[in-house]
């Protein structure tokens, strides 16, 4: 388990310590769970009474919450919650996906291995793959032919990744994800279906996460291409030839159509479905279950969709909404009839 001193993690997070310096950090917990050498914090006023009773050793809090924690230590900050996603880091305890390599791991004669590099058991490296310096492979994954993929990048248990996919450094992919697999490409004669082979491929930035079991199609001539920083949370659908602007967040459940291109900054609530063949600008936010059916041209905040309802009142708002092109065309006559008066 990872420790740390108070007075060490606060040099880390740029804090001023209030009160022992000296006492040892084991752990991150909530205010209402956090024990004996575990740290919590206080990001919302409204929780302020939950510090009466906590039994954390320390608190990270702002300058003005400073007055209701008498009883613990504390490390001010400004941005307490950013200051946890930091300290999380430093005291995270999460296992690495794979340590050393496997026995059982299937590693092609060709393949280049960088240094401290770990592979999991039973995964597949197969020939022409480039890892980087502490790439992690977890166990049961598929590396595809000529895949690059750049240091420091771990991929968890059975994720699969097709061949000539680009992954750039200090990526995270979880478990069950599928990069490089076939886009949707048709053409119709007379109604059967002809496929199209997918001969782009991925290409991922460096930072980025993706969550379990997202999948990202390859292109179908040209790439689909996920920027720098990017987050994709699980389960999301990215189809082929998207592009995804640097340090864009992608909540969970979203579906995107083909040759998407979204860009920098953007946010995208989770179930949210986007057409393809369009763009939508730079800091662009989606609300959860939008239906982005048109290009978005200005930064701002778009939402879509019936918030929920009572059952009763879901019914009298639908019937009213079957019934407005009639409303409608009522309305136009009687605008008529006042014109003409």
């Amino acid at each position: 388990m990872h420790s740390m001193r108070l007075a060490d993690l606060a040099e880390h997070l740029g804090a001023e310590v209030h009160g022992d310096g000296d006492i040892v950090i084991t752990g991150v917990a909530s205010m209402t769970s956090a024990g004996k050498g575990q740290i919590t914090f206080l990001s919302n006023s409204r929780y302020q009474e939950q510090l009466l009773t906590c039994e954390a050793s320390a608190v990270v809090l702002t300058e003005e919450n400073l007055p209701f924690c008498s009883h613990l230590a504390a490390l001010v900050v400004k941005n307490p919650y950013l200051s946890y996603a930091r300290m999380a880091q430093l005291l995270d305890t999460t296992p690495s996906p794979a340590q050393d390599i496997a026995p059982s791991a299937v590693i092609a004669e060709n393949a280049r291995l960088g240094q401290n590099v770990s592979i999991g058991a039973n995964a597949v490296i197969e020939t022409g793959v480039e890892l980087g310096d502490n790439v992690v492979i977890g166990a049961g994954c598929f590396i595809g032919k000529n895949t690059r993929i750049g240091a420091g990048t771990r991929l968890w248990a059975n994720v699969t990744v097709y061949h000539e996919v680009m992954i750039g450094s200090q990526c995270l992919v979880q478990s069950g994800t599928v990069i490089g697999a076939d886009g949707f490409g048709y053409a119709n004669e007379r109604g059967n279906w002809i496929k199209i082979p997918q001969l782009g491929t991925v290409r991922i930035g460096d930072n980025v996460e993706i969550g379990a079991c997202t999948t990202i199609d390859r292109g179908a001539l040209d790439d689909t291409v996920i920027g720098n920083g990017v987050i994709i949370d699980n389960q999301c659908q990215i189809a082929h030839n998207v592009i995804i602007g640097d340090n864009t967040a992608v909540a969970g459940g979203v579906i995107m159509a083909g040759s998407l291109k979204i860009g920098k900054y953007c946010q995208i609530g989770g179930a949210s479905v986007i057409n393809g063949h369009m763009e939508i600008c730079d800091q662009a936010v989606v609300t959860g279950m939008g239906m982005v059916m048109r290009p978005i041209t200005e930064p701002g905040i778009y939402s879509s969709g019936i918030p929920l309802q009572s059952n009763k009142e879901w019914r009298k708002t639908a019937a009213l909404v079957l019934n407005i092109d009639q409303m409608s065309k009522r309305l136009k006559a009687v605008e008529r009839k006042v014109d003409g008066k």
